[in-house]
């Protein structure tokens, strides 16, 4: 995919690019970055065209899997958010059926297109290693138990079957995502302002969080590298434990945050859902450093502070 005059094509702004899950928080922020360097973007969406545009700019939204035209780059990050409603069995099904089954169709209907696309990068999450502890995991760590690493085993396998295709598949297990207006810190911001926040439970558990700058960029990155494929842990080289997570937002704020949540709280009020919130996934990007790539965002407390700078 390289030109005569060694460019990339990402950097002539021309690729048609198909996303799932685009107007969710990354996604929308993806879609911006594209359009601004001139890509042609379809979104797979069940909303109004005026409402995508609303969220994801420019975009062509479409509905159906059949329209995605012939795209040279597609981005699954589709599927209903785990935190929300208790899991009872009916929400979990749903929350499979939104990542396994969707990523099935998508890779079942790339098998009817003549050209497929040269990469496939797909959803996934730091959940898939379960709750290790202490244990540093890199890509190569075995998956762990529970309801949350069953679901990214399936939906990763999901996506690897689009290499029989000869598509390069690269799998994104993402840790929780930092940025402005959405995310894991906006749901933290309203109690840590008011000084209410603190620790979830021992506070112990590892944390491998990622800054949305160095997210998109990694997904750029492994476009344009067309060597890499698999699992690549989308988190910064620095986790933190939840303690230190809090203890930082805190002093970047100039408020305490002394007030922990207790475990068996959070298990009365969300089930068996609190642990993911309590599991502790001392991730790093091991695969991501090795091939080359740079974070703009190493560091907790300078990434809140540019954060709450800029929001």
């Amino acid at each position: 995919m390289i030109d005569r005059v060694g460019k990339h094509p990402w950097e002539n702004g021309q690729m048609r690019i198909f996303i799932t899950g685009g107007t969710g928080f990354i996604g929308r922020h993806l879609c911006r970055e594209w359009l601004a360097a001139g890509h042609q973007i379809r979104v797979l969406s069940r909303q109004r065209p005026e409402q995508v545009a609303a969220l994801c700019g420019a975009v062509r939204a479409v509905q159906q899997m059949e329209e995605m035209g012939e795209p040279e780059v597609v981005v699954n990050l589709a599927g209903e958010p785990i935190l929300g409603p208790r899991w009872t069995a009916r929400r979990k099904a749903a929350i499979r059926e939104s990542r396994v089954t969707l990523t099935n169709r998508l890779v079942a209907h790339l098998a009817t297109l003549e050209t497929p696309p040269g990469v496939l990068l797909s959803g996934s999450a730091v959940g898939y290693y379960g709750d290790r502890g202490d244990q540093v995991l890199t890509e190569s760590s075995p998956p762990g138990r529970g309801f949350g690493a069953e679901l990214c085993v399936a939906w990763e396998e999901a996506a690897l079957e689009a290499e029989r295709l000869g598509v390069r598949v690269c799998l994104l297990r993402t840790g929780p995502v930092l940025g402005a207006g959405g995310g894991m810190l906006a749901r933290m911001l309203p109690a840590f302002r008011l000084g209410l926040g603190g620790p979830l439970g021992s506070g112990r558990q590892w944390l491998a969080w990622i800054h949305l700058q160095d997210h998109l960029a990694a997904i750029r990155y492994l476009v344009e590298h067309e060597t890499l494929e698999g699992p690549f842990n989308l988190v910064a080289p620095e986790p933190v434990t939840n303690r230190e997570l809090a203890r930082t937002l805190g002093r970047v704020l100039g408020r305490p945050a002394r007030l922990p949540a207790p475990a068996f709280a959070l298990r009365w009020l969300l089930g068996e859902q609190a642990e993911i919130l309590l599991a502790s996934q001392r991730a790093v990007p091991q695969r991501l450093l090795e091939a080359g790539f740079t974070f703009a965002y190493p560091h907790l407390e300078a990434a809140l502070r540019q954060l709450l700078a800029a929001g």
